[in-house]
């Protein structure tokens, strides 16, 4: 099998599947290449209901993760279980916090199915939802990045981003009732409409006119201030998310 086939296998498998074939591999190591048990776990992962949407697992696909995992630890160029223990405080994560306040806390794969996430792309700046986790690295500076395929793209859209600075818990779209929940200062990921794009980008809120308004739709002016470019836009609310609490 070339690289090609190799890699599209691999990118059939969502963060939280990663996840829990790198626990089986850590525990039983080339016994998870018995044909059974691959079937088993193919069968497991395509009936999950994580999986709606998107194709069905193979065994093949998945014995051939594990062969892969088997070769990179047999070469020693397995990647550190560092970025494993990141991926789990995603929905907490800051980019102020050093990575061993991160490894501090605890979670399962149980906890990552219930999460969706957005990553921002180093193209433009903007943030994406994420429709899969592909695979993870440590770079030598001890980074840890991982590949992620936003939602909508296809493979040839493929980044590597940043666990610490470019993945987090998605962004929650604001209700008419919620203004209030909106503060000056506050973060904020804010739709940018331009001539020639329309962008997902982080933005901080600099001034708010309040109105009076019911409950089914908003009036307020709210005055933000993009981070990537600094410049200054009067939105309402239809056009701001909030990050989660």
């Amino acid at each position: 099998m070339d690289d090609k086939d190799s890699w599209d296998s691999l990118s059939e498998f969502t963060l939280a599947e990663i996840l829990e074939m790198e626990n089986i591999y850590k525990e039983i190591g080339e016994e998870a290449l018995n044909n059974e048990f691959c079937q088993q776990l193919a069968t497991k992962f395509s009936c999950s209901r994580n999986r709606m949407g998107k194709s069905a697992v193979t065994w093949q696909q998945v014995q051939i993760w594990f062969q892969e995992k088997l070769l990179s630890t047999q070469t020693k160029q397995a990647p550190s279980p560092m970025a494993l223990k990141l991926f789990v405080d995603l929905s907490g994560s800051n980019s102020s916090k050093p990575p061993q306040l991160l490894q501090s806390r605890k979670g399962t794969v149980e906890d990552l199915k219930e999460l969706s996430f957005e990553a921002r792309s180093s193209k433009d700046l903007a943030w994406y939802d994420v429709d899969s986790f592909l695979s993870y690295r440590v770079l030598s500076t001890g980074e840890p990045e991982v590949r992620v395929r936003f939602t909508g793209f296809d493979k040839t859209e493929d980044e590597w981003v940043s666990v610490e600075n470019a993945v987090r818990e998605r962004s929650v779209p604001l209700e008419p009732s919620e203004c209030r929940m909106v503060k000056i200062g506050d973060l904020v990921l804010c739709y940018q409409e331009r001539e020639h794009y329309q962008l997902y980008c982080d933005a901080h809120v600099m001034d708010i006119q309040r109105n009076f308004h019911d409950a089914r739709r908003c009036t307020c002016i709210f005055v933000v201030c993009y981070d990537h470019d600094y410049s200054e836009e009067i939105v309402s609310l239809e056009r701001l998310c909030r990050r989660p609490m």
